[in-house]
C-alpha cells in the first residue's frame, strides 16, 4: 500500500478490525518513511452473475438499476434508506449464492418482489403491477387479494 502523504511503498498495519457486519476490514496503517497514519478499507470483490433480459440480451448486473427500481416503487412511502440498502444486499447475496454465471431477469424481479413485500405492501403492489404487466383491474385486485390472504396467515 502506497503512503498517500509521501508516496512511499512500505507501510505497516497497526490495527485491523472487522466493520460493516464483517463484510469489510478496516486497517490502520503507518508509513515507515514519513510516519503518517491513515486508514484503508478492504472488502472481497465478488462477481455478480450477468442478467439475461427477456429479449435474450445479456448485460452485467447493475446495482444502481436495482436500487432505482426499488426507490421508484417506494416513492413517498415511509421506508428508511437503511432498510432499502439491506434489501439490496440480501438480493445481491441471493443472486451470488446461486453460483450461476448468468441469471434470468425474471428471477431478479421475483427477488425484488419478495423484498418489497417485506418492506411495504403498497410498494410491492406498485412494482408487481408494472413487473407482471397487469392488463386490467381484475388482475390488480387478484394480486391485492392474494397479498391480503398472505398477510392474514
Amino acid at each position: 500500500m502506497h503512503c498517500p502523504f509521501c508516496g512511499a511503498i512500505d507501510t505497516k498495519v497497526i490495527d485491523s478490525r472487522l466493520v460493516s457486519e464483517g463484510n469489510h476490514v478496516r486497517r490502520r496503517r503507518e508509513c515507515t518513511n514519513c510516519k503518517e497514519r491513515f486508514t484503508t478499507y478492504e472488502s472481497a470483490e465478488l462477481v455478480m452473475p450477468r442478467i439475461i433480459k427477456q429479449d435474450g440480451i445479456r448485460e452485467p448486473f447493475n446495482e444502481d438499476k436495482l436500487l432505482a427500481g426499488l426507490n421508484k416503487a417506494l416513492e413517498k412511502r415511509p421506508v428508511n434508506i437503511e432498510r432499502v440498502e439491506e434489501a439490496v444486499n440480501r438480493i445481491k447475496a441471493t443472486l451470488r449464492a446461486t453460483g450461476e454465471r448468468e441469471i434470468q431477469s425474471r428471477d431478479v424481479g421475483e427477488q425484488v418482489m419478495k423484498e418489497l413485500r417485506g418492506l411495504d405492501e403498497v410498494a410491492f403492489v406498485r412494482f408487481a403491477s408494472v413487473y407482471r404487466s397487469f392488463k386490467d383491474l381484475n388482475e390488480f385486485r387478484e394480486e391485492i387479494d392474494r397479498l391480503s390472504k398472505d398477510t392474514s396467515n
